[in-house]
């Protein structure tokens, strides 16, 4: 944990740095400082060597000339050697012996220099017999020719121990050691000092850090110093206003596209770039459940989305244009239209808009169905006039009885047509709004009555059993208006006896509840293909799908009958089994 903080990193770091600086300077001073005393050593010994190579020389009492010379070596050992004498004096005489030190000396070639050629010679070498071992100290020898008259060339050697040398170099290492601990200690000091006066500072904003992170954008770091470490602190603050800001601009903009999206009609799927979704809204959830549905929801392996959309998003991403397709789920149609999206100059995914057009396709197809339906019911009216127009004009009736027969037809088909025209202007009123209801407090089993009664001349010339059943043994009254009432219940039966074979039977029934007043017309016809129960209220619908003339209506009694009870406030369904009868169930509230 130590080393993760920025106090350890700079104290180790400050550390490093001075140790390093520390070691190279130790190194370089005790080269300087072993350079230095061996080169004063050598000095001092060529020059004590020359001295007594002097004193030698010059004094006629040879006793008297090595006492001095002896004084002269002080610390170092001497060999004086001339001709064939040899004066040895070593200040480790134990360690050393004077035959060994005469033989070393001698078969060394280059200190024979000083007696064959008279030179200042120096070197380090082992003045003992166990040279190079731990026993053996290295020495520092230096010869001076030595010359007297009448006695050949001879030569003065001094030689010293170098650790007695280096002595003062051990001496001045350990005085530098000691001033680099003592200067470690003070950089540590130093740095800790230093480095809690820069992280006291950043400490707090770690802290404020967290706030913000944890989404508390009011946070704020005191600003203790006017120096960089101020200015972040400044720059901090400053981030956190803005953050805050722009964060609160994203979630008002989040909302604002997330109302938008859940208040359109219209589906909105996102995809990601490898095709899964990412949003939708909720008529885009209508469309994705009415397709589980469809592909059975219990099936794991059904795909996401359906494979036309799959298909469509492949070419959007291909392509980097915007496409469209239909496709029908569950008896809807959908209208998608999908464009790219990019991330500046990469697609990154899809939009696909989807639109109910249903409603549009229905009505569509109910305008076509309705000037098909018009024309073909308008046709033949408008085809008999005309051809017994002409032939009263041509004179082809020849006696009054054809020609009141051909009058009689026109009569009849201008009557069918006129009655067509008021239906279809009736209807038009209802779907605006337009109708108005004469309402009144009647009595409903009266007016079913009055209805029974006004078909069973036609029930008995069809062979049809029609008849009334109602629960109540009291007057069921009800504020409505009786003639539009009448109206939808004629309608009904009319069509029940038209549609039920003979031996048949149809029924009107009536009952009801504390607020409602339940009516009802069952027969036992040929029925409704389930196919088209959805469409039996829609204008122009007819059993008969060949439109055959004679005992067909005009197709618009059950659109007129369905605006007359909704006027009402009520309801009326149909129920239907193909070769058993259908039913109409109508509910209308007793007080209007």
């Amino acid at each position: 944990m130590f080393w993760r903080s920025v106090v350890g990193k700079l104290w180790f770091t400050i550390l490093l740095l001075v140790t390093f600086v520390l070691f190279i300077l130790t190194v370089l001073l005790l080269q300087f400082f072993e350079n230095y005393h061996v080169d004063a050593a050598e000095k001092r010994l060529t020059k004590t060597a020359a001295k007594i190579s002097t004193i030698v020389k010059e004094t006629k009492d040879q006793e008297l000339g090595l006492s001095i010379a002896r004084e002269l070596a002080d610390q170092a050992s001497i060999l004086i050697v001339q001709g064939d004498k040899k004066y040895w004096n070593s200040t480790h005489p134990e360690e050393e012996s004077r035959d060994t030190v005469i033989s070393l000396i001698s078969e060394d070639e280059n200190l024979q220099r000083v007696t064959t050629h008279g030179e200042v010679v120096h070197e380090e070498m082992y003045m003992t017999e166990n040279r190079g071992t731990s026993e053996s100290p290295l020495m520092f020898i230096v010869g001076v020719p030595l010359s007297v008259d009448g006695q050949g060339n001879g030569g003065v050697y001094l030689y010293q121990s170098l650790a007695e040398i280096e002595e003062p170099a051990r001496y001045t290492t350990k005085f530098i050691i000691l001033a680099a601990g003592i200067a470690i200690v003070l950089t540590t000091i130093f740095a800790f000092f230093l480095s809690t006066r820069i992280t006291a500072p950043l400490r707090k904003m770690k802290q404020a850090a967290f706030e913000v992170t944890k989404g508390n954008f009011e946070t704020k770091v005191p600003i203790l110093t006017h120096d960089e470490i101020g200015e972040l602190a400044i720059a901090f603050n400053q981030m956190g206003r803005q953050l805050k800001f722009n964060l609160n601009a994203l979630n008002q903009e989040k909302e604002q596209l997330s109302s938008i999206l859940s208040s359109m009609a219209d589906g909105v799927i996102t995809f990601s770039q490898n095709g899964s979704i990412l949003i939708t809204n909720p008529p885009a959830d209508q469309f994705l459940q009415a397709w589980y549905y469809e592909q059975n929801m219990n099936n794991q392996s059904i795909p996401e989305i359906p494979l036309k959309v799959v298909r469509l998003f492949e070419g959007v991403v291909k392509s980097e244009k915007e496409q469209s397709a239909e496709l029908t789920i569950q008896g809807q149609t959908w209208v998608i239209l999908m464009s790219p999206l990019y991330n500046q100059t990469k697609i990154r995914g899809a939009v696909a808009v989807l639109r109910d057009m249903s409603e549009e396709r229905k009505l569509d197809k109910l305008r076509k169905d309705f000037i098909a339906n018009v024309s073909h019911e308008l046709r033949t009216p408008i085809s008999m006039l005309q051809g017994y127009s002409e032939a009263i004009i041509d004179d082809i009736a020849s006696t009054e009885e054809e020609k009141k027969e051909i009058t009689q037809v026109i009569y009849d088909e201008s009557l069918r047509m006129g009655r067509l025209v008021n239906e279809l202007l009736d209807l038009a009123r209802m779907e605006a709004g337009h109708v108005q209801l004469h309402v009144a407090e009647i009595e409903m089993v009266e007016l079913a009555e009055r209805v029974v009664r006004k078909f069973q001349g036609i029930a008995k010339e069809q062979d049809v059993m029609l008849e009334l059943q109602t629960n109540s043994q009291t007057q069921l009254p009800a504020t409505i208006d009786a003639d539009r009432i009448e109206q939808v219940l004629t309608n009904l039966i009319d069509n029940a006896i038209r549609h039920t074979p003979k031996g048949g039977k149809v029924t009107l029934g009536i009952n009801s509840n504390q607020t409602e007043v339940h009516l009802s017309v069952e027969d036992t016809g040929v029925g409704i293909p389930e196919e088209d129960l959805p469409f039996v209220f829609e204008r122009f619908y007819k059993a008969d799908k060949a439109r055959t003339r004679g005992k067909s209506g005009t197709g618009l009694g059950l659109a007129i009958a369905k605006n007359i009870v909704e006027a009402h406030r009520g309801v009326i369904v149909v129920n239907s089994i193909l070769n058993q009868g259908t039913t109409f169930f109508i509910k209308l509230p007793k007080h209007y």
